[in-house]
This record gives structure tokens, sequence and C-alpha cells, in this order.
């Protein structure tokens, strides 16, 4: 009666135990993982993501980007383009379902070993079976599978900060594609008056109106600008270039259309009153980071857990054995292995996991730091950059628009000479070009500011001369 009162709570607890070890198990996503992807882009772009892994999914991508494709792009359309069709962000989706897969395999039970063996002689013969467990995975599933649960959470994470920043690196392209394309439509017809003024000094000197210095005068501003426009329609082609790489087109899709120039600045700036607390509280690399502090924490507590066992394996164990001519004879009990701790005695671990931990802590706290600093500049560099753009809108063109019709009048009334006509024609050049690089720099600094406060940020295009630098270099080199 006592017995099989025993056998009858070893089937209770090992019913309860198998309850508790199935409910730890984690199960596949309809979507793997890309429903937090979606929030993210939904939130902070206002923009669709897609994981294109079927046939439909590829067919319906191809048909929204074809319908994006036939008007001339804007920011926002560049922006969903590559989200839907650049295939180094599909690989990081695809990242994603694989770290949805190892979530879901460091959930599951270890599998049981089955061991048989069979000796068999002249007389008798001998069959021994066992089915081994182990032990100390099933009792640390719980907590290894919390741990990857919250890796896959920073795999989706991740994915998002990979979302954001192709769409940071798409709205730069774009902005400095179209300031490049801008450059190089002004330096056109800048160059178009030059080369019918230099046609004109030449039939002015061959008729002995003109004497040879202004037309050189003439011939070298047309032969200068005639190099800064081949300069700037470089440029622009290897702008465009790099937005059709991050919009990852290629065949017939590379005839897209660009505007002829930069929108509209707008009246008003954001006003961003706490924008250090929006980016401690927006930044996704910072959630990942937290995250890593918490898979730390819960590693270090496992660790201490089991820092003097290494191995605890527990098998039933069943033998038979027949002798010729007698019944079998069945034998069952259970057999179980350990490590000794003679010399590890987890040490080793505890000091590695404490170590580990406490750099994610320093990690994150200098995270933040930088975050924080990030936040102030880009702000900083946002409402500036505003300023010196609608500086050059408000103030700078239509002074230089002035001095520049001033001037024709006063060359038409022989007050000045053909070379004070000739700076101020480059000194125009280089103002307007001055002022479409200003514009320029404003939306890339609107830009960089969201990817401040909420992650994907692009800091090493920021050094960039941009499109302006030849061109500018050239107006004001003679």
């Amino acid at each position: 009666m006592a017995k099989s009162a025993l056998q009858h709570a070893l089937r209770l607890v090992a019913s309860a135990s198998l309850v508790v070890v199935l409910a730890a198990c984690k199960t596949f996503s309809p979507d793997a993982g890309m429903d937090l992807v979606a929030a993210v882009a939904d939130r902070e772009l206002r923009k669709d993501v897609v994981a294109v892994r079927r046939e439909d999914d590829a067919f319906a991508a191809r048909a929204r980007v074809e319908g994006l494709l036939a008007r001339p792009l804007t920011a926002d359309a560049a922006v969903q383009i590559a989200l839907l069709n650049n295939r180094a962000l599909q690989a990081a989706y695809n990242e994603l379902a694989i770290a949805e897969a190892r979530m879901v395999g460091a959930s599951l039970p270890p599998n049981p070993t089955v061991f048989l063996a069979r000796l068999s002689g002249s007389l008798e013969s001998e069959i021994e079976r066992a089915i081994a467990a182990n032990i100390l995975a099933l009792a640390t599933l719980p907590v290894r599978t919390a741990i990857a649960g919250d890796r896959f959470y920073q795999a989706q994470l991740q994915a998002g900060v990979e979302t954001l920043r192709v769409a940071t690196a798409t709205r730069r392209a774009y902005y400095r594609a179209v300031a490049a394309r801008e450059v190089a439509g002004f330096l056109a017809h800048a160059q178009s008056a030059a080369e019918t003024a230099a046609q004109l000094a030449r039939r002015l000197g061959e008729t002995g109106a003109l004497n040879k210095l202004d037309q050189a005068r003439e011939q070298v501003f047309y032969a200068d600008l005639t190099t800064q426009l081949a300069a700037a329609r470089q440029r622009a082609e290897s702008e465009r270039e790099r937005l059709t790489r991050l919009l990852g087109l290629w065949g017939r899709d590379l005839a897209f259309r660009l505007p002829d120039a930069l929108p509209r600045l707008p009246r008003h700036t954001e006003r961003l009153l706490a924008v250090e607390i929006e980016a401690i509280r927006r930044r996704i690399d910072l959630q990942i980071a937290r995250i890593e502090v918490d898979a730390l924490a819960k590693s270090y507590g496992l660790s201490n857990a089991t820092r003097f066992i290494n191995l605890l394996e527990a098998a039933g164990v069943s033998k038979t054995k027949r002798e010729a001519g007698n019944d079998p004879i069945r034998k069952r009990g259970l057999d179980v292995e350990f490590q000794i701790p003679l010399f590890d005695f987890g040490e080793v671990r505890v000091r590695e996991a404490e170590a580990s931990y406490l750099w994610a802590v320093n990690r994150l706290t200098d995270m933040a730091v930088q975050v924080r600093s990030q936040a102030r500049d880009a702000y900083r560099v946002y409402r500036s950059s505003h300023d010196i753009a609608g500086h050059y809108l408000r103030e700078v063109l239509p002074l230089r628009k002035i001095i520049s019709e001033e001037t024709q009048l006063r060359y038409g009334a022989m007050q000045i000479d053909e070379f004070a006509l000739l700076a101020e024609a480059r000194q125009r050049i280089a103002a307007t070009i001055n002022a479409i690089g200003a514009a320029r720099d404003f939306w890339l600094a609107q830009v960089d500011l969201l990817a401040a406060v909420v992650g994907g940020g692009a800091d090493a295009e920021r050094d960039d001369p941009g499109p302006m630098a030849a061109a500018e270099g050239g107006a004001r080199g003679h």
C-alpha cells in the first residue's frame, strides 16, 4: 500500500513537472516577430514594412513600388520604396526569423537519450535499456526560456533599428541627390548665358569693338562655368546612384524622376523643449542595451544557482537477463551521474557573468550620456541650419539680385567695365550655390534630429562635403 502511494505521488510530481515544462515552451509567431518592427515603422516613420517571404508578398510589394515610381519621387515615397525593396533590410528581417527559431529551440526541453545494449554468450544473453534526461536542463528551463525571450525581443528591436537606419539613409540620399540636381540645373542655365556672352564677345573682338583682355575675360568665365557644370553633373549622377542603391532599384526602374529643386523651407521649426527626455524615452538602441542588462542579470542568477553542478543526468534503467533454459530475469533501477567539482567550483563562470553584467551597466550608462549629447547637438544644428537657410532666402539672394541688376545698368551706361560685371556674376553664382547648400543642410539636419531622438542615425555621412563643395570652390576660385 505504501509502495503504491509512493508511485502515485511520483506520477503526480512527474505530471506537474511536465505541465511546467510545456508551459515554458515558446511557439512560432505568425509573422516571425514583424509585429514590433511594423509598430516602430508606423509610429516613428508613418510607413509600412513587410518581410517578403512568399510569392504573394513579393507581388504586392512590387506593385506598390511601381505605383510610387510612376510619379516624381518625394522623400516620403523614397523611404517607402526602400522599406519595401531594400534587400539588405529584407536580410535583416530574415535574421529576425532566425532569432525566433533560436528562441523556440532554447525554450524546448532537452530530448531524452535512449540507450540499448545486448550481450549474449553461449549460455545466456543480457539486454539493457535506459532512458536518460538532463535534469539540470529541465530545472533551469524557465530561466533559460525567459533569457531566450529577452534575446528575441532584442532581435526585434534591432530589426526596428535597421529599419530606421535605412529610412534615415534614404532620406539623406534623397535630399543630397535633389540638391545636386538643383545645382547642376542652375549651373546649366548660367553656362548657357555665359556661352551667349562669350559668342558675342568673340564677334565684337573680330570687329575690333572689344579688346583682347575683355574678350579673354568672357571666354574664361564661360570655360570656368563649363568645368563647374561638368563636375556638378558628375556629382548629381553619383548622388542619384547612392539613392538608387538604397532604393534597391535596377533595370527599367532606374528611370525614376526626381524634382528639379528642394522643397520650400518650413516657416517655423519644431520646438522640442525636452529633446533629451524624448531621446532617452524613444531611442531603440537604448532599449536594446537595457534588455542586455536584464538578460545578463538573469544569466548571473542562473550561474549562481548552478555554480556547483556542471552536469546532472538521471536515467531510468531497465535490464533483462536471459539464461539458457530459464525464464528471463527483469531488473529495474535508477542511474544518476554527476560531476564532482574537484577543481572548478564554478567561480570562473560566476566571475565572468558578474563582469559581463557590470560591462553592460556601464555601457548602458555611457550610451545614455551619448544619446543626450547627440539629441542636444542635433536640435541645435536643426535650429541654426533653418536660420542660415532662411537668411540666404530672405536676405542674401534678394540683395544679390539687386546688386546684379544695378551692375547691369551701370555696365550698360558704361560706368563700370567688363571685369566688374564678371566679378558680380561669379559672386551671384556662388551665393545661389551656397543658398542651395544651406537648404540641403537644413533638410539633412531635420533627418538627423529624428534619428537622434528615435535611433537609426547615419553620422558617418555628416562630414561629407556634399554636392556644393566643388561648385562653390570653382565659383570663388577665379
